[in-house]
């Protein structure tokens, strides 16, 4: 986040492994929630455009492509709380957004994340089109939950 010093500046506050995780778990909280009210109101149409995030990876793996998939992945989450039409969530996660992206892009390329993403974010897209509530909020949940874990056992450079 960011600390403002009268007559020093601003100045952006490096955070620690454990409040990046506790800001991953409040991610996770809010865009499962957005999930679960997406099945409910977004159109159709806006659900099939987070298909089409994922079109030019069909024929090859993420990992040969991953600055183009680490951008189609943090489309794929900012669409998620979009969809789900509550301002008061877009706004919650303004905040948690600078450093959920920033972790997201160091971690996609680790232990085969970029290829275990791409099915999952496919299973979530499942959900959402079949309008299967639970499912979607589950896996949703779930998935940036995975994200938490990763870090906490893999993120040492953190501490």
């Amino acid at each position: 986040f960011v600390r403002t010093v009268p007559r020093r500046g601003i100045f952006i506050v490096r955070k620690s492994r454990r409040e990046i995780i506790e800001m991953i778990q409040v991610w996770a909280a809010l865009e499962s929630m957005s999930a679960r009210l997406a099945t409910l109101h977004a159109p159709d149409a806006e659900i099939g455009k987070l298909r089409h995030l994922f079109d030019s990876f069909q024929n090859s793996p993420p990992s040969e492509h991953i600055d183009e998939y680490s951008d189609a992945n943090i489309a794929f989450h900012q669409m998620i709380i979009r969809l789900g039409g509550s301002r008061l969530i877009e706004e919650a996660t303004r905040n948690l957004f600078l450093h959920v992206r920033a972790i997201r892009r160091a971690t996609i390329s680790q232990n085969n994340r970029a290829a275990r993403s791409i099915i999952e974010h496919l299973k979530i897209i499942e959900a959402l089109e079949r309008r299967d509530t639970e499912l979607a909020e589950r896996l949703t949940r779930q998935h940036t939950l995975d994200l938490a874990a990763h870090v906490d056992r893999y993120c040492d450079f953190l501490d």
